[in-house]
């Protein structure tokens, strides 16, 4: 029985050594804290994206020293010229003086290779035939002999051994040669030189080039008061890690070469038809660029095979993508304290499933959305998904472990019952199209511009609502107004009160109940007396609903 129990102590303990390895280990990632559930989901709704201060001064310390190191390591980039690299120079062809000082080598091996070759040479037999062992004559024998040889010039027998003599010595200066090594030659008197061989050394060694000059976006690096700006997009986007963000922004250099964004900025018509699908329209509240993005209008056929049939036609559409998010970039402030990101409507509508079971659409949008993360740092303040249908919601539940709490706090989700709330609550009326709610209507004639802002007023449940509109001047020309009531769903009239006494009430619009899928009234007044109109507003619903208005006077022709 105690052997049983030392046994389970032993294993709990390797349980406990395991798990502390796993959570200590440098290599392997930290393991994500146990939240429950209730926890986790009140982080996602409560907790919120602001967008920090793009202003120096506002940095705290460390990321003021950050934003330094990054500098340095950028101008010493672009002092060794490590962004745009030259290509490998071909070797320089040696000096003269090298090719000196290596000549006597070059003869010797030239020698050398003579005499290899000489005495791989095959010499005849009768040549090759050495007198064996010959009596060594006398000199006054050898002078008796060639007496005998010029007395008979005439015998052929003289003339062979005449001819063998001279084969035997050229043989013997053969023999010499192979023994006797060459001699060195004397060494020269630096003082004999003349002053035509000294000739000085030129060095080959290219004149170092000047710094690079890089430009993102329109912002030279590190030559404008707008790089600060640039720069901390790239150590946001990298939580200040300054290695990590010089990668980056390497990296996004040399893919903008690459992709050639000079160029397809001066390029036209790369795909028609986009307009409608994505497009920049107005600005939120805090001064952001508004850009949507409708997935619906890729319901059309014709346009979707246009655009998404193949790889070729996909490609285009990126790039049409990334000249449109170009384009729209270099409208932005970089200056410090300017609006230098955009707000991103993605609109779900008419879309069920579509992300989902569109292959090719699915492809062209993870190939854009991968881009953007890594070639676009810290460009979107907010996204704002709206008209969210029920598998969206599960398919964003799927992919969020994946998202960083920095991302996920970008983002806002609204269903079809909230898309026009939510959206006034980031974006002024007077700036938001008319099928999102707004009084904006784009395109086609109009009394009010986005210029003009909009009255926003609470109607509260089961109750009536007055607007009152003041005439004080007669003959000034028209009133004017337009009036929306977010879900409408109310009853609406409007009356004309004289201020002359014994006047009597003007019914201008008979009150009637206006449909939730209606959007704007327009009306108009001529203007002979004063008073005021009023605008009456009756609802019954249990849920409070939201008005927007604007009026002006208009002279008349």
């Amino acid at each position: 029985m105690e052997m049983e129990k030392e046994t389970k102590i032993v294993d709990t303990n390797v349980v406990v050594e395991k798990e502390a390895t796993v959570l200590v280990g440098k290599d392997s990632p930290p393991a994500p804290e146990q939240v429950p559930e209730k926890k986790v989901k009140k982080i996602e709704e409560f907790v919120s994206f602001k967008e920090e201060s793009n202003k120096v001064e506002d940095l705290v310390d460390p990321e003021k020293k950050a934003l330094d190191e990054l500098k340095l390591l950028i101008q010493d980039a672009l002092n060794s010229r490590q962004f745009f690299p030259p290509a490998n120079p071909s070797p320089p062809p040696p000096s003269k003086v090298e090719e000196e000082k290596e000549d006597p080598k070059v003869e010797e091996e030239k020698e050398d290779r003579k005499v290899e070759e000489k005495k791989e040479e095959p010499i005849d037999e009768e040549k090759n035939q050495e007198p064996e062992a010959e009596p060594t004559k006398a000199p006054h024998a050898l002078i008796a002999e060639e007496e005998k040889i010029e007395e008979n010039p005439a015998d052929p027998e003289a003339k062979s051994e005449e001819k063998m003599s001279e084969t035997v010595e050229k043989i013997k200066e053969t023999m010499v040669q192979e023994v006797t090594t060459p001699a060195a030659p004397p060494p020269e008197d630096p003082v004999a030189v003349s002053a035509e061989e000294v000739k000085p050394v030129v060095s080959e060694t290219p004149l170092p080039l000047p710094p690079e000059e890089v430009s993102i976006w329109g912002v030279p690096l590190l030559t404008d008061d707008k790089t600060d700006v640039i720069l901390l997009k790239f150590l946001r986007a990298r939580d200040f890690k300054v290695k990590e963000a010089f990668s980056m922004l390497k990296n996004v250099v040399t893919w903008r070469k690459d992709f050639k964004i000079d160029e397809l900025l001066e390029e036209e018509f790369i795909i028609e038809g986009l307009e409608k699908a994505v497009y920049l329209h107005g600005f939120d509240r805090e001064g952001h660029p508004v850009s949507y993005n409708a997935f619906g209008e890729f319901q059309d056929k014709v346009l979707y095979s246009n655009t998404f049939d193949d790889a070729e036609k996909r490609a285009k559409f990126l790039k049409w993508y990334i000249q449109f998010l170009e384009k729209n970039i270099r409208k932005l402030d970089f200056t410090p304290g300017g609006v230098c990101t955009i707000v991103q409507i993605i609109d779900l509508k008419n879309s069920p499933g579509l992300m989902l079971f569109k292959k090719e659409l699915r492809q062209a949008t993870n190939q854009a959305l991968q881009l953007l993360q890594d070639n676009y740092p810290e460009f979107v303040a907010k996204q704002i998904f709206i008209n969210v249908p029920w598998w969206y919601l599960a398919y964003n539940r799927l992919i969020s472990p994946f998202l960083t709490m920095r991302t996920k706090s970008k983002f806002v989700f609204a269903g079809p019952t909230r898309t026009s709330e939510t959206l006034i609550k980031y974006i002024a009326p007077e700036q938001l199209p008319v099928q999102y709610g707004g009084l904006d209507k784009i395109k086609g004639d109009q009394e009010f511009s986005s210029a003009d802002p909009a009255t926003e007023e609470i109607i509260k449940p089961t109750s009536k609502h007055t607007i009152e509109f003041p005439i004080t001047e007669v003959g000034v020309g028209t009133l004017v107004w337009e009036v929306r009531v977010i879900g409408w769903d109310v009853s609406y009239g409007v009356e004309f009160e004289p201020s002359a006494e014994g006047s009597y009430t003007w019914i201008v619009q008979k009150p009637r109940k206006i449909a939730s899928n209606e959007q704007i009234i327009e009306s108009s007044f001529n203007i002979t007396e004063t008073g005021k109109f009023v605008l009456i507003f009756d609802n019954q619903s249990s849920r409070k609903k939201k008005v927007l208005y604007r009026f002006k006077t208009t002279k008349s022709a």
